[in-house]
């Protein structure tokens, strides 16, 4: 079985104590082991699962939290007191424990044992109260931790588990994550804005800025082999336009997009830099603002922001690590304009250029037209409509006492030719509707970047939002407008009070 982060790990640790003698501490051992056998052969979670020694002391538990939290490996911790683990116990490593904490509250047995349970079968099988006692600790120590009931068999539990593990792995690739700003955000715009020392506290992410000419330098430096080789893998997957092929009128326009996909990832790579952005009023000495380069590397998984937005970057590039293995993909979207036709009310979303083509699985067109802003030549871009079915916007915003996301469940769906707009796009409808969507997305202060991800749901982004302890807005079709605008009252009220916690 192949599981999607197949080098990462999940640690699976048992609470219990010495009460209870060594066989029966051999019984705990034994069946833990079963439990974690289960989740690890489960295909909804993503990465292996690692059974740990049964912990009994304080010590050991403290010891386990300090290993999980040096790990590259460890991406989550998953807890469960088969038998009575005393919750004094674990607070030093609760207290230490800075890897995401998922309570499993489950026993080794699905089916009661009727007519043989005795007493010895009740002192191995306590989970109900043991595990009860870990809650409450958890609780009064303020743990973030996701709580997940049920049989480690259950396709129920396992698919919760599964979703937190994939959040886990967005919150391990956020505190990897190196930003790269070639430029500055675009002018005089408000929610491009942030706090970047506020986001490397909160997410671990380190933002910084490399000038332009720092890209401008490694693209003169691509080899033109490099080149060559580039432009026939366009020709192979892509419907290359006749002016943009060998010997075609804008051939060279091309070729100088290969550069550019060449040189950032070479800097890329060099700065081990995961997520990048750009903006139309920085290029320097470019010749076109990089199009097709971007929308090439974030089908490679970086994440992308346009006009400087590293806030939208780091959302793009952790809903990719999120949604790894899934069918679909993650872009860099923008609310465009709207279908208002009563009845048919829809959204139509895109970009000057940087859609990700991991958004549809037909083969796109490799084009070149005009941009109108920039002052720079035509650039080249891929072309074509996002696949219809499920998905969801996501935006962030710098509230400045707190980062806010914004999520909304959406619909993508097929719409009629749009043979005069050369860019990719999507068209969708949002729940409930467009009206209240909207309303509630203006009232939340939500960004008009967001990334759209085809692949994961509202759950997995609120279990890392959990872990990032960050406010999480959600619009599905359930919201109203009045009950919308009292979270928004409430949540302000909490996040204030919270920051003295």
């Amino acid at each position: 079985m192949s599981k999607a982060y197949a080098d990462k790990e999940i640690w699976f640790a048992t609470g219990s104590q010495h009460l209870y003698g060594p066989e029966t501490l051999a019984q705990v051992a034994e069946q833990s082991q079963a439990i974690a056998r289960l989740l690890d052969e489960s295909d909804a979670v993503p990465a292996r699962v690692v059974w740990k020694p049964v912990l009994t002391g304080s010590d050991a538990i403290r010891r386990l939290a300090l290993e999980a939290n040096a790990s590259d490996a460890c991406i989550g911790v998953i807890a469960w007191m088969h038998t009575f683990s005393p919750a004094k116990m674990w607070i030093a490593g609760l207290e230490a424990l800075r890897t995401p904490l998922l309570h499993l509250h489950t026993q080794a047995n699905v089916e009661l044992p009727w007519d043989t349970i005795d007493f010895d079968f009740m002192n191995l099988n306590q989970a109900a109260h043991g595990d009860r006692e870990f809650g409450y600790i958890q609780t009064r120590l303020g743990v973030a931790r996701k709580t997940v009931v049920g049989h480690a068999s259950s396709p129920v539990v396992q698919e919760k588990v599964g979703t937190w593990a994939r959040a886990a792995a967005g919150w391990a690739a956020a505190h990897d994550l190196r930003l790269a700003r070639f430029g500055d955000n675009m002018r005089n715009v408000a929610v491009t804005e942030g706090d970047k020392t506020e986001a490397e506290v909160r997410f671990g992410v380190s933002v910084n800025t490399w000038g332009v000419n720092d890209l401008v330098a490694a693209v003169d430096e691509v080899a033109d082999g490099d080149v060559d080789a580039l432009v026939a893998e366009y020709e192979d997957l892509y419907d290359v336009v006749p002016d943009l092929r060998k010997g075609g009128e804008r051939h060279d326009s091309l070729r100088y997009g290969a550069r550019q996909e060449l040189a950032l990832l070479t800097l890329l790579e060099g700065l081990g830099a995961t997520a990048f952005t750009t903006t139309f009023e920085d290029l320097g000495a470019l010749r076109q603002l990089p199009g097709l380069a971007v929308q090439r590397l974030m089908s490679k998984g970086y994440g992308f922001g346009a006009e400087g937005d590293w806030k939208t970057a780091v959302l793009v590039r952790i809903a990719k690590v999120m949604g790894q293995g899934l069918p679909g993909g993650a872009s860099l979207m923008e609310d465009y304009t709207y279908n208002l036709t009563p009845g048919e009310e829809k959204i139509l979303g895109a970009h000057m250029l940087e859609i990700c083509p991991s958004l549809t699985t037909g083969r796109p067109s490799l084009e070149i037209h005009p941009l109108g802003i920039g002052g720079k030549e035509d650039p080249v871009r891929l072309v074509f409509n996002t696949d219809p079915g499920p998905g969801l916007v996501v935006a962030m915003s710098d509230m400045r006492d707190r980062f806010r996301l914004t999520a909304n469940v959406v619909d993508v769906v097929e719409h009629p030719p749009l043979p005069h707009l050369p860019v990719a796009r999507a068209v969708w409808r949002p729940a409930p509707d467009l009206a209240t969507s909207a309303e509630a997305w203006l009232m939340a202060g939500a960004a008009h970047h967001t990334v759209m991800t085809t692949q994961v749901g509202v759950d997995v982004f609120a279990d890392f939002a959990a872990m990032a302890r960050t406010e999480l807005l959600v619009i599905d079709e359930q919201t109203t407008t009045r009950g919308f605008a009292n979270e928004l009252r409430w949540n302000q009220v909490w996040f204030h009070l919270a920051q003295g916690f």
